[in-house]
């Protein structure tokens, strides 16, 4: 959105408030307005209030700030993507809809609930392929999102943008490591992101403790920051696995917080499992990663080959042993380690970049600058 603002668009900006922030402000040019949220848990019927909701309050938003503000274009975030209700009184009025498909839904309530809803399954399916068909234009993360608004939601190619989420490398760099952590363990081993059950967080956990127990490293020290769906499963497993005092659990930072951290790693690990979300996802996280240099041991998805190239090692999917011993590798050589950070960085400097996705995003506004 600070690129549109950028470039000259009037940019307003509904989203959720969270802690110690303003409920309205103005960042780099854009307007911000947030509501409050009901945060889910770990039902299915938590998820469901918590969409309800927020399609309640962002429609009611919408329409104020359209009286407000004016409107020529609703740009809409998922989820959730009932937000279609929402954009169909500007869609009547003629205004134009962007639908930009970030994380797709579907996907994710078979991969969190394995053994959930067939229906539930459906009804999600449906309020994506009509939030797609009320869009005048697609925007997803990849070239796998785009085959499946092709297919499942029978969107035209020509309709469709791929605009990834790269990091602003002027921004995301290497900074002095941290001291504190540094001296903790001769290899410093770093996550970034959400620990969610579908993250994998627990296959990382055991990676560590076949590390430990099985290839026999001691002197380690696995840093996670991010927020934690259910910390307390999460540190009672660390601890049943013989790995918490080798474990730190940094809650949410903020990035001027989480860069001196992974500045500070020897390796950065994505461990997100083999399932229907993650085979079909790309990962910030490992463009963060590849950004600071940093050599990236994955499970081997489809999307994960894509954005990491040859700037990680990959295990077979959901095979915690390998997962460690491709960690083993890492930790044994030190040119390894080099060559996949070097290699990680020049991807980021030359495909990758937010600086690239810039000129993606300005392209698709302005076609519909065109349109309208």
């Amino acid at each position: 959105m600070e690129a549109l603002a950028s470039a000259g668009h009037h940019v307003i900006v509904i989203c959720p408030h969270g802690p110690g922030q303003l409920w309205q402000e103005v960042i780099n040019g854009v307007h911000v307005y947030r509501f409050p949220t009901i945060p889910a848990h770990l039902s299915a019927i938590s998820y469901m209030i918590e969409y309800l909701w927020a399609t309640f309050i962002m429609s009611l938003l919408t329409f104020w700030i359209w009286i407000r503000h004016g409107m020529d274009v609703l740009h809409v975030y998922n989820p959730p993507e009932s937000l279609f209700v929402a954009a169909l009184l500007p869609k009547l009025a003629g205004k134009l809809i962007v639908f930009d498909l970030r994380d797709i839904a579907p996907e994710l309530y078979l991969s969190k609930f394995e053994i959930g809803s067939r229906f539930i399954y459906r009804i999600l399916v449906w309020l994506e392929k009509t939030m797609c068909q009320v869009a005048d234009h697609v925007i997803v993360v990849n070239e796998s999102y785009r085959q499946i608004v092709i297919e499942r939601d029978h969107v035209a190619a020509e309709q469709i943008s791929i605009v990834r989420q790269g990091p602003d490398i002027t921004q995301v760099r290497p900074v002095d490591p941290d001291p504190a952590i540094r001296s903790r363990a001769k290899t410093i081993i770093a996550y970034l992101g959400s620990m969610a059950g579908q993250d994998g967080i627990d296959h990382l956990l055991k990676a560590l403790h076949y590390l430990d127990r099985t290839f026999g490293y001691k002197d380690w020290l696995c840093v996670l920051t991010g927020p934690a769906e259910n910390l307390q499963f999460l540190e009672t497993l660390a601890s049943e696995l013989g790995v918490s005092d080798r474990t730190i659990f940094q809650g949410f930072l903020s990035t001027e917080q989480w860069l001196p951290i992974l500045s500070s790693a020897d390796i950065c690990v994505e461990p997100c499992p083999a399932n229907p979300l993650n085979n079909i996802s790309s990962m910030n996280k490992i463009m963060d990663y590849m950004a600071l240099g940093k050599p990236t041991v994955a499970y081997d998805l489809p999307e994960h080959r894509f954005t990491a190239g040859e700037a990680a090692l990959y295990a077979s999917p959901n095979d915690q042993v390998d997962f460690a011993r491709q960690i083993t590798r890492l930790i044994d050589d030190d040119h390894l380690c080099h060559r996949l950070g070097a290699i990680g960085r020049m991807r980021m400097e030359k495909q990758f970049a937010w600086q690239f996705q810039r000129e993606r995003i300005l392209s698709v506004y302005n076609m519909l600058s065109a349109r309208k």
